[in-house]
């Protein structure tokens, strides 16, 4: 019995060595990463703190993305990568078949997805396995952008744009429901000059010092929301399904300003504009 049950550990590890490798190669063929975020690298790029301690929670397997520190030793699957994980992997695996108990993993809550801190080869055993959830204590990180299982390592410099937009305009506790999603690389940087010359022009509309705070909230609620409803109104988004409602008011003010600079078109209101844009008569 002991002969036969070794033999399943082993062939057990072979066979999820030989899908890491399949992976490796998809991901090198489509140009699709497939390795673990880094959470030193996700901390960096997105401020957060933390962590607090949330206590034991059943977490499902697929929220699980990333590592503390063996992010290079395993897969985005929690496939083993190297050859000499073979001995705890197989015990671990042993364990599961023998129905002993495991201490639950460690694992660091940021947004919607988790990142291991102890407990690696669990976690990939399990999966394996085919189990879709996991026992864990779970520390929550603090972040100002939402995390999800689908993010990508490319991701990440947006992210990073996103927060300092927040920590700059603070958007997110001014307009709590506001949430501009981006998939232009500089386009939160751009967004930060039209609150600048928005508040610029203001205050000569108004004739007096408009502060940054009553800018921002302006912009939002008398520049950008009013193209964002043109936007959903007209459903032009679904012709553009890898974009968002901010990648479309980016483009929308950079045809006004074409239009301006190039053809002599007055600058239009905001909803106009974006009527125009999308085709929309009034």
């Amino acid at each position: 019995m002991n002969d036969i049950l070794e033999e399943r550990v082993r062939s057990d590890f072979g066979r999820a060595r030989f899908k890491s490798f399949l992976h490796h190669v998809w991901g090198v063929i489509s140009g699709k990463p497939t390795n673990l975020l880094s959470y030193d690298e996700i901390k960096e790029k997105l401020h957060i703190g933390g962590p607090i301690y949330r206590g034991v929670k059943t977490v499902e397997m697929k929220q699980i993305v990333g590592s503390l520190n063996r992010y290079h030793d395993f897969d985005r699957a929690f496939l083993p990568k190297q050859d000499d994980l073979a001995p705890r992997w197989q015990s671990i695996n042993r364990a599961f078949y023998s129905d002993v108990n495991l201490p639950p993993v460690v694992l660091y809550k940021v947004g919607e997805v988790y990142f291991v801190v102890d407990g690696h080869h669990r976690v990939s055993v399990a999966r394996e396995q085919g189990q879709e959830f996991i026992e864990a204590e779970v520390r929550e990180c603090y972040t100002r952008v939402n995390i999800t299982p689908d993010i990508k390592t490319e991701d990440l410099e947006i992210l990073h744009d996103k927060v300092h937009f927040l920590e700059r305009t603070s958007l997110d506790q001014l307009r709590p429901k506001s949430n501009i999603k981006l998939t232009i690389p500089d386009g939160f940087d751009r967004m930060l000059e039209h609150i600048a010359v928005h508040r610029y022009f203001m205050g000569l509309d108004l004739k007096r010092d408009i502060t940054e705070e009553e800018a921002i909230m302006h912009w939002y609620d008398k520049v950008y929301m009013p193209i964002v409803k043109v936007i959903r109104k007209s459903k032009v988004l679904g012709e553009f399904p890898d974009k968002t409602e901010g990648d479309l008011y980016l483009w929308i003010l950079d045809h006004q300003h074409y239009l301006a600079a190039q053809e002599g078109v007055p600058l239009t209101p905001p909803e106009e504009a974006a009527r125009q844009f999308v085709g929309i008569e009034r």
